[in-house]
């Protein structure tokens, strides 16, 4: 079995291997029907179908006589409608019947086949399908809880969350994933299917996915712990269903105020409140976008980490300086650990209330062991919440929290996790929903007493449910190389579509073998550039490592400027496209960073392409991940890179204007100052001017850019920026439509209104032709000017 050594570390395998996995195929005895769903006694043990919605299943196998009563962390949904089922039984299988799906429950095995309404079968679970087996682990006694589905050979799976330093391959199908969240590895257990189906397990302990088994027709769960088997079957068929299912399942994620979607500048580490506003001049004096500045970790050394003290010597004035920021239209974040040493107050009140946890950190600074507090305890994450708010986030007006070191970090001792108890049990039952509960109180918290600013958190692990915490995941501490870029973006690409919307990179990596590197060498100027124009199309920009890598700095030559400047300035003039596209993944539990297989899915030539993606519905990114330019071969390497274009569409070159049919290969030049961009057919673009932040200009003047070729749509969304009044209604949003056959361009009635809002938009209309309305500066001129004020308007181009 893959990686079984470390899987079941501890683990009685001699007693595994006599008694096998108890409950495979077990036989259906007798069911009973209630308005949730279908319970089955089973000849060992027992089933039960919950029927949440029409295409909303949860499958739950035990083998005891109950089911567990634990509640869910990750499913907020109480599913307080029923929904209507049928069930048939026939001789050898029960039909479950509801408006969308068929499920036929094999009477000899147990195993469920899912059907479409027409009989199609979207999956199945494979014989020997739901399954538990005793283990010991970490001298723990325990079970394994397994899951085995059928999976033929023109599936292909995505998902499983971000796992910073795993190989290229974007589809999980024919190989092996370790699902246990730790240092520099991911887990979110969230898997989307090109049959049609989403699978979400909800078990919170150390797991591993096996995709390759019995000759590549299989694939598997396994999850080292539980009293249960508990998964969630969503069907699509489309991908955006299956993640709005998800999302209806665990929660929505909430709007970012609009500077979110702009450029974060930070740098590991900032030293002192000087430092800080000379970054805010540079910047701001030298005309360059930006939206946030970034104190990083150590800001209270030498003072033990969890004092939630800036030092006064080197930050004398705390409230000053984030006025200073904010009088500049910056925003400010802060790291704040969920770890403590010993001998400060919050470490001592944290203690005295049994908040915290055995786990600790070796801190690579001091060589001290600190503790984590419980996240999953309540009354702790309460007070964690205060000490910091009362301390730091409200005391001096922080904007934004920075969540490390959140897995909980331990090192290799993770049955030292396993054996932990938490408030709600053994850390072997919890080993991955730390960061989960840690945010949830954090945003509870910010929620309750920061009203009126919207919560921004950036974490360093995720899992299932996040999204709804305010939480932008972040791929870690990677190295500054081509090979570790090459990696991030079918990891981001996976992590949302895992269901978490947001995620980010630190733009030009972490660290060079634990320093800085000389960013003034070619080399690593060709890295920044390249990684950054990747940043300017994830769903958050963002600078951070070590080293000196602001826009303004001495470190880049001219040409790295103008190239960082163009990207930089690009990204401000897309926000009106970028904003409404957060207003959908709001309101639609939209995916901005897609996976081909969005919007491709029945293209099986998209399938294993880990390097492209699509950033809403118009934009096809095609990152630059090889070092072409620098280093020893340089002059050898052909300066291209190769690249699909989907079928069933054309698309514009973005720089050039030129359209090329969809359903091929090409080879296209990639100097340094270019990465490929490709705008689908049919594509509604609105671009706003350059701006130094994202609420500088009123969005009042827009240049609405047209690629002909096919019918498009896009819905445009405003609200007022910064609080919650969205949550009530306090929104607009109107659709844009373009009719290709006729030349004609619709725009709906406004629905929503909101205070502030503009009385009218001026839409200066581009039709894309060659160089006409291609690249990022404004067109040459314009094909027609439409005034909208908020009434329905057809107008013919």
């Amino acid at each position: 079995m893959f990686q079984i050594n470390s899987f079941f570390k501890k683990s009685t395998l001699l007693l595994l291997c006599i008694m096998g996995f108890i409950g495979a195929e077990a036989a259906v005895i007798s069911y009973t029907k209630n308005a949730k769903g279908v319970t089955f006694k089973l000849d060992k043990g027992l089933m039960q179908l919950n029927i949440c919605r029409a295409d909303i299943i949860e499958v739950k196998y035990t083998i005891f006589d109950s089911f567990s009563a634990k509640e869910s962390l990750v499913v907020n949904n109480k599913w307080p409608l029923a929904t209507a089922y049928t069930v048939t039984d026939g001789k050898t299988e029960v039909t479950i019947t509801t408006a969308k799906l068929k499920l036929k429950i094999n009477k000899a095995t147990n195993a469920i086949t899912y059907c479409d309404l027409s009989g199609k079968v979207i999956t199945a679970e494979a014989a020997g399908n739901k399954a538990m087996a005793p283990a010991t682990i970490a001298g723990i006694s325990t079970y394994n809880c397994t899951t085995q589905f059928v999976s033929p050979a023109n599936e292909a799976l995505y998902g499983m969350g971000c796992h910073p330093l795993d190989s290229l391959s974007i589809n999980y199908k024919g190989r092996n994933q370790d699902m246990a969240i730790k240092y520099l590895t991911g887990a979110i257990p969230v898997m989307l299917s090109t049959q049609g189906y989403g699978l979400m397990w909800d078990n919170y302990s150390a797991s591993n996915f096996y995709g390759a088994e019995d000759g590549n027709t299989k694939f598997k769960y396994v999850s080292e712990s539980g009293k249960q088997v508990d998964y969630y079957f969503f069907y699509g068929p489309g991908f955006d269903r299956i993640i709005d299912l998800y999302r209806t399942a665990t929660g929505r994620a909430p709007m970012f105020g609009k500077w979110a979607y702009g450029l974060f500048q930070s740098q590991d580490r900032y030293l002192s409140e000087a430092e800080i506003l000379t970054v805010k001049d540079n910047y701001r004096n030298n005309h360059i976008p930006v939206d946030v500045l970034v104190q990083d970790w150590y800001y209270w050394d030498p003072l033990p980490i969890g004092s939630h003290i800036m030092k006064p010597e080197r930050y004398p004035h705390p409230k000053q300086m984030i006025d200073s920021l904010h009088a500049a239209n910056l925003h400010a974040m802060i790291s704040i650990w969920p770890v403590f040493g010993k001998g400060t107050p919050n470490y001592d009140a944290l203690d005295k209330m049994g908040g915290l946890t055995s786990i600790t950190w070796d801190n690579v600074v001091t060589h001290t062991f600190d503790t984590y507090y419980d996240a999953h305890n309540p009354k702790a994450r309460d007070l964690y919440w205060a000490q910091a708010r009362d301390s730091l986030v409200k005391r001096y007006g922080w904007d934004a929290w920075w969540i490390d070191q959140c897995e909980p970090d331990n090192g290799a001792l993770l049955d030292e996790r396993r054996k932990a108890n938490f408030y709600t049990g053994k850390g072997i039952d919890y080993f991955n929903t730390y960061s989960l509960q840690h945010t949830k109180g954090v945003y509870e918290g910010w929620r309750r007493d920061i009203p009126g600013k919207r919560a921004f958190f950036l974490v360093r692990q995720s899992f299932a449910g996040e999204q709804r915490n305010a939480a932008t995941l972040w791929s870690s501490d990677i190295e500054c190389t081509f090979a570790n870029f090459k990696n991030q973006v079918p990891q981001g690409i996976n992590a949302c579509a895992s269901g978490i919307p947001y995620w980010t990179s630190d733009i030009g990596g972490y660290h060079w073998k634990w320093t800085a590197p000389d960013w003034s060498k070619p080399e690593f100027r060709e890295l920044f550039t390249r990684w950054f124009q990747f940043g300017a199309f994830s769903p958050i920009f963002r600078i951070h490592g070590k080293g000196e890598r602001a826009i303004f700095s001495k470190n880049w030559d001219e040409d790295t400027r103008a190239t960082l400047l163009k990207f930089d300035k690009l990204r401000y003039r897309l926000l009106p496209y970028i904003y409404s596209l957060a207003g959908r993944v709001n309101t639609e539990n939209y995916t901005m960073m897609r996976a081909l297989t969005f919007d491709f899915q029945k293209d099986a030539k998209v399938y294993n392409i880990p390097d492209q993606y699509m950033f809403g519905p118009a934009f096809l990114v095609n990152p630059v991940t090889a070092q072409l330019y620098t280093g020893a071969g340089a002059s050898g390497k052909a300066k291209t890179r190769e690249l699909y274009l989907p079928a069933g569409t054309s698309w514009y070159n973005f720089w050039t204007g030129e359209v090329t049919k969809g359903g091929q290969k090409l080879s296209v030049n990639v100097p340094m100052d270019m990465m490929p961009i490709y705008v689908r057919a049919g594509s509604i673009i609105p671009m706003g001017p350059v701006m130094q932040y994202a609420t500088e200009k009123p969005a009042d003047n827009i240049e609405l850019r047209i690629y002909p070729g096919a019918n498009g749509t896009f819905k445009y969304y405003e609200d007022e920026n910064e609080n919650y009044n969205y949550e009530k209604g306090a929104k607009a949003t109107f659709t844009l439509n373009w009719n290709d056959k006729l030349h004609q361009l619709s725009i709906s009635a406004t629905k929503g209104s909101f205070k502030g809002m503009l009385k009218k938009h001026t839409f200066n209309v581009v039709l894309v032709n060659g160089a006409h309305g291609s690249n990022t500066g404004t067109a040459d001129k314009i094909d027609k000017s439409v005034v909208y004020t908020g009434k329905a308007v057809v107008v013919k181009l």
